[in-house]
């Protein structure tokens, strides 16, 4: 008997609490070391002023928990709306660990309240109890970034905690879901990153990083918990995150490896430099979990879709406090300077662009727009991504032996191409610098881009490709991307008059209010923008040429009356920007020192210019487009109904109307005939 309790002693699984305290314990214990390592705990001077130990060991205290709370809080609703199998309404299951979102959204409200009043005392270099008043408070989270960055992580951390106790349907979970991965993003727009050079890739390559981070390690935390407690729909969970984490992991070690190529002004100072040794440190941690994760998928998942959660449960445990400790690495390079940290070198032209001011364009062919190449994470990350999972659909429906049109395919990766040129090329460069690069640059990706990514029909090659869930099995991606197409809010956004107002009206709504200048001077703002453009590009060009299934879509000649009507206004908005006495953005333009730009009205005169000459030649291709596929329906049609003619199908038109004849004569005859029989 004592043999056997010893067995089942040995043979049980680690406690679900000591996991989760061991590794937020780990996570602040590695946190407060590299702190110390790396320098960010200063040394007590006499004569100078010091924020005190409780911010100093304070401050990695409360961003180590606002981590650990934001995490938990995306894994629980992460869980909920994607892992869980449901409804619309959600179940018992899923709104007990909507519950637990809640406490963790409780919890990352308060720590952000935390590292907001530390961060005052530490920038201040004062003691929290002499710094801290609501009037000071109140002052630095309106005119400082970090205290408007940690500000608003505190109010979505509060909204989302509001919000997870009334809800109850899957699309409010999700709604919560969109705040709390929002909520993340704030202090990638500040600190260290905002403030180097190259700031553009530094912010997007760290916003990803973060979102990959809390998907990977929140949804990891939640896959362990529901397997420890048993749930019925553990294996259904694990099997949708799987690609998820693949995804994730991906992203945080492409994310990283740009931020810290960023950050390291040279790779002597990866070995060299106290900042250099966390960045492997975290490296050797994420590699470490990536062989997790595919012992996982190979041996683990397996055993757990047949039952057995023993050996996931353990390795899971084991995977988490590693994570929890590359948090912590994570918490002590944010208080750790980089080499080269603090050198005001930087002009303020380079502070507002990111870069050096680029050489002046000089006369025609102006080369540098074709020379001047900068890195942007989310268009490089996002166009690889697309292509990628594009090919991958092609090479399923192949092996499958069914084809594919081999045009879409090519204007699918047109399209990718020329959103490289626009958006990383001298045309990215220069667009920063001179508003009539601006307004090729907006042209390309409103007109052109959206052209060839229509024509390459990518939510149809998606619902072709991708497997269809069992009967009575939840919704896979394919029920969901059908859904999304048929849903009232695209059938709202696709109405005709709504996609052409969203289309021009925001080109109005942009160049002609302060948003421009505003926008401009914030790289969030110069990037959302961009993809705006994009996506009401989209938007009205699939309207008029698109080849996917969606709501219901005018005939042809409507569509053609649409791109008739619509374009006027185009051409409207390019006479007023070139017969403008205003300058456009005249405070971003003045604040970039351009020697070499004379004169910027005659500027904004050449991007009316632009908008107008380039409006013309996508509405001429969108037309011929538009009357081959009016063409080609027509073609289609009539194939049809001689099909139907020769099956002597009763629905065909033309048997019907013969029907419809037939019986006409039939009621004709019928009174003749009976008033016959009554004289005879």
């Amino acid at each position: 008997m004592a043999t056997e309790a010893k067995v089942r002693r040995v043979g049980r699984l680690p406690r679900l609490p000591v996991v989760l305290a061991a590794a937020v314990g780990a996570s602040v214990a590695v946190a407060l070391a590299a702190v110390w390592a790396g320098g960010g705990a200063t040394v007590e001077v006499p004569g100078i002023e010091d924020a005190g130990a409780v911010t100093t060991w304070g401050l990695p205290v409360a961003r180590t928990l606002v981590d650990a709370a934001a995490v938990a809080t995306v894994g629980a609703l992460l869980l909920v709306v994607v892992l869980l199998p449901g409804g619309r309404k959600l179940t018992a299951t899923q709104l007990r660990y909507l519950n637990w979102a809640a406490v963790a959204a409780a919890l990352w409200t308060v720590a952000s309240a935390g590292v907001l009043i530390f961060t005052l005392s530490d920038l201040f270099a004062q003691p929290v109890g002499e710094i801290v008043s609501p009037a000071v408070v109140a002052d630095f989270v309106i005119t400082d970034v970090q205290g408007r960055s940690y500000a608003l992580m505190t109010a979505a951390g509060g909204v989302i905690a509001t919000l997870c106790v009334g809800i109850g349907t899957a699309r409010l979970a999700r709604v919560a879901l969109v705040f709390a991965l929002a909520g993340l993003l704030p202090p990638a727009f500040s600190g260290h990153s905002a403030a180097s050079g190259n700031h553009d890739a530094a912010v997007i390559s760290l916003a990803l990083h973060l979102v990959g981070v809390a998907v990977w390690v929140g949804g990891l935390v939640f896959l362990l918990v529901v397997a420890a407690r048993r749930e019925e729909q553990a294996a259904d969970a694990a099997r949708r995150f799987s690609p998820l984490a693949a995804w994730s992991l991906t992203a945080v070690a492409v994310s990283g490896l740009v931020n810290a190529a960023v950050r390291l002004p040279s790779l002597a100072d990866v070995f060299t430099s106290r900042y250099g040794l966390m960045v492997i440190g975290k490296a050797v941690a994420l590699a470490a979990l990536g062989a997790i994760g595919w012992w996982h998928r190979r041996r683990t998942l397996p055993a757990l879709m047949e039952g057995r959660r023993r050996a996931f449960v353990r390795l899971a445990a084991g995977e988490l406090v590693l994570m929890a400790t590359a948090m912590g690495l994570a918490v002590g390079l944010s208080r750790t300077p980089a080499p080269g940290a603090g050198d005001a070198s930087l002009s303020t032209t380079e502070e507002l662009l990111g870069f050096p001011m680029p050489p002046p364009l000089g006369d025609f062919p102006w080369t540098p727009l074709f020379t001047q190449w900068h890195f942007d994470p989310l268009f490089a990350f996002g166009t690889a991504a697309a292509g990628l999972l594009y090919l991958a659909g092609v090479r399923k429906l192949r092996i499958r032996g069914d084809n594919w049109p081999v045009g879409r395919t090519i204007s699918w990766f047109l399209g990718l191409a020329v959103t490289v040129l626009a958006t990383m090329s001298g045309l990215a460069v220069y667009g920063k610098v001179l508003f009539s690069v601006h307004m090729g640059q907006h042209m390309i990706l409103a007109m052109t881009v959206p052209i060839l990514l229509v024509l390459g029909a990518p939510a149809t090659l998606a619902l072709r490709a991708l497997p269809a869930a069992p009967k009575g099995e939840p919704d896979g991606p394919r029920e969901m991307l059908m859904k999304l197409l048929h849903s009232r809010y695209v059938k709202l956004i696709s109405h005709p008059a709504v996609a052409s107002i969203l289309f021009i009206g925001s080109a109005f709504a942009v160049y002609y209010t302060s948003l421009f200048e505003t926008l401009m001077r914030s790289h969030l703002g110069h990037m959302v923008m961009l993809v705006h453009f994009l996506a009401a590009g989209l938007l009205f060009f699939w309207v008029v040429i698109g080849i996917d299934p969606g709501p219901r879509r005018p005939p042809h000649l409507g569509r053609l009356f649409v791109l008739i009507l619509t374009m006027p206004f185009h051409s409207w908005f390019s006479i007023s920007l070139m017969s403008s006495t205003e300058l456009i953005g005249e405070g971003w333009w003045s604040a970039l020192d351009r020697p070499w730009v004379e004169y910027p009205m005659d500027d904004q005169y050449d991007a009316g210019a632009i908008a107008w000459a380039t409006g013309d030649i996508p509405v001429l291709i969108t037309t011929i487009i538009l009357a081959i596929q009016w063409i080609r329906s027509d073609r289609r049609e009539a194939r049809r109904v001689d099909r139907q003619i020769d099956r002597g199908d009763a629905g065909d038109p033309l048997a019907a109307y013969n029907a419809y004849l037939a019986s006409l004569r039939a009621r004709d005859r019928r009174p003749t005939n009976s008033r016959t029989s009554e004289e005879s």
